[in-house]
């Protein structure tokens, strides 16, 4: 989506419409200032409503993704791990699924930390009450562009196999050969298939299904 840092998310809902109604796949994102300095408003932010609304109407999926990143501190890499993690925290945290029940948001790179940190998530959330944080991680789906087959099963193991969607990068930053295998770490169709926990319609979800489902293809 063009968006321009600072400005209301208002701007670049045209181009999105003109884009859904011509075919064309983008995403949205969380952080336009690239870590410049800015903090951008949270997922869970009023800012960010009119972008639901609109995705709402056209009844297409979000997939949210990092931008780069302006800081020695958190680099590209590191920062699109805490992209993707703050974006499911920021939406869970908040109303906007109580205000937009049938949005559809997908987050890259398997959610970032959360698979590995639900546990600290969840805690606080059993103290307040009301949904726990378990709950609401399961109302957005993720991507399986992860590059280690441990990391995949946890995903799927933490979120469920019925939110995940098959997703590699072919080049992207997985394109280096394991040395522990002697495959590519963008091979991620072999992980799932080798994930010998899920069953073969698990892996048809993955691969086709949910995918079919989230994007309404008929084919």
């Amino acid at each position: 989506m063009p968006q321009t840092a600072g400005d209301p998310i208002q701007n670049a809902l045209s181009e999105l419409k003109r884009r859904v109604k011509q075919g064309f796949v983008g995403y949205p994102y969380p952080d336009p200032y690239e870590n410049g300095g800015r903090e951008a408003p949270a997922s869970g932010d009023r800012y960010w409503y009119p972008l639901y609304e609109k995705l709402c109407e056209l009844d297409v999926p979000a997939h949210i993704h990092g931008t780069g990143s302006r800081s020695e501190r958190s680099p590209y890499l590191v920062h699109f791990i805490n992209e993707a993690t703050i974006v499911v925290f920021g939406l869970v945290n908040s109303t906007v699924f109580d205000d937009f029940p049938n949005l559809k948001i997908i987050v890259n790179h398997g959610g970032g930390a959360i698979p590995c940190q639900l546990g600290r998530f969840e805690a606080p959330s059993l103290r307040r009450g009301g949904a726990s944080c378990s709950d609401g991680v399961r109302k957005l789906y993720y991507d399986t562009v992860l590059y280690t087959e441990d990391a995949l099963r946890l995903l799927i193991k933490t979120i469920g196999v019925e939110r995940c969607l098959f997703g590699t990068e072919c080049p992207g930053t997985g394109s280096s050969v394991d040395p522990a295998n002697g495959r590519s770490m963008d091979n991620v169709k072999r992980m799932v298939e080798n994930l010998e926990t899920l069953s073969a319609a698990g892996k048809q979800k993955s691969f086709c299904d949910n995918a079919k489902a989230v994007f309404n293809l008929k084919v």
